[in-house]
């Protein structure tokens, strides 16, 4: 299935930043023109999982098994493997962990335990249907333009929304500062009360497209800088996406990075073979270490460039608060960066 069907549209729209009181429009961002080899396409990352999902349990015809819990890992001379809730264990060649910012293969690998540390910030977010935003003249504007992207900066806090699909589904996230440490759950249903109040003194078109949520949850961001260690001391387990370096939205790359690690950790061992895994997943990091951590840069910088914006200096020069589009980051082909790092990694001891 394509992707673009699910994709919002933005060349003609734009993204539309304003100031986070008065409403004002400060800067209209227009995308960079599309590129057929490598197109640039935003939606809802479940409806991103659904696809790949898809392709890969009908047309690659991988096995895949659902709600089956993993509870641990465990790894020999020969192999890796894990351990399901009910007792199981499963033994492979490798085991590639992409078990998220709890991760259980995390203890293994670094060989302790490590609570994840909030960022200082959390997010409300949520993703509904447009209907009660068209039927208001104050945000059918919305819903009848096509897709739309609009985003109020303001104090410390920046308020995300677009619609999708022809304006038939919305999304809107608020980026808050969260003083509460992680416990046991980092994902709670949100309150429309304590959003309302985060907006007082914002541009009222916020709490108009707010009411409009029927749920909504409240989402604490994690952040580390990328992990030392991405592989287990056996050389058979290796950590993949936030499992070993979670990103702020502000990146706008968490999903992106952790598809760069798949593509790169494949080419890994299919080129160096099954009797040199522990080879392939070193590589993996090596290739992958440096640039993880340039990018998770970028999600600090914006954050700071947004809540701390210099209003008189984007008053001469609007450009100045522009979500960053780099393309040094948007421009990376990984598939061919592993295959062309991968003879000058072949060494001796590696």
């Amino acid at each position: 299935m394509s992707l673009r069907p699910l994709s919002i549209n933005l060349e003609d729209y734009g993204f539309r930043i304003h100031k986070w009181d008065t409403g004002e429009v400060v800067l209209t961002q227009r995308r960079p023109p599309p590129d057929p080899e490598a197109p640039v396409l935003n939606g809802h990352r479940g409806e991103l999982h659904e696809v790949v999902f898809n392709y890969a349990r009908d047309e690659l015809k991988i096995p895949i098994h659902l709600g089956e819990p993993v509870v641990d890992y465990f790894e020999s001379q020969g192999g890796a493997g894990i351990q399901l809730q009910d007792g199981r264990k499963i033994d492979a060649d490798v085991v590639i962990a992409a078990d998220g910012v709890r991760s259980k293969a995390r203890e293994l690998v670094l060989k302790h335990k490590e609570k994840p540390v909030s960022s200082g910030y959390a997010v409300w977010r949520a993703w509904f249907s447009a209907d009660a935003l068209l039927a208001d003249p104050r945000t059918r504007e919305f819903c009848e333009n096509g897709d739309t992207f609009n985003g109020w900066i303001g104090p410390d806090a920046h308020f995300l929304f677009s619609t999708i699909k022809g304006g038939k589904d919305a999304s809107w996230v608020l980026t808050h500062k969260d003083e509460y440490d992680i416990d046991e759950s980092w994902s709670l249903p949100g309150k429309l009360e304590d959003v309302f109040k985060a907006l007082e003194g914002w541009d009222p078109l916020c709490k108009v497209i707010v009411e409009k949520t029927p749920s909504l949850v409240d989402w604490k961001l994690v952040y580390r800088n990328a992990l030392p260690n991405w592989v287990s001391s056996g050389g058979r387990i290796a950590l993949l996406g936030d499992a070993v370096h979670p990103f702020l939205p502000t990146s706008v790359q968490g999903a992106t990075q952790a598809m760069e690690d798949g593509v790169t950790i494949a080419i890994c061992l299919r080129r160096a073979g099954k009797d040199k895994i522990s080879t392939a997943l070193k590589m993996y990091q090596e290739m992958r270490y440096e640039r993880v951590k340039a990018v998770q840069q970028t999600g600090l910088s914006t954050r700071d460039l947004w809540h701390k914006t210099d209003w008189s200096k984007v008053k001469e020069n609007p450009q100045s608060i522009a979500l960053p589009r780099e393309d040094w980051i948007l421009e990376f082909d990984a598939e061919k960066h592993a295959e062309e790092a991968f003879e000058s990694l072949l060494k001796p001891g590696l």
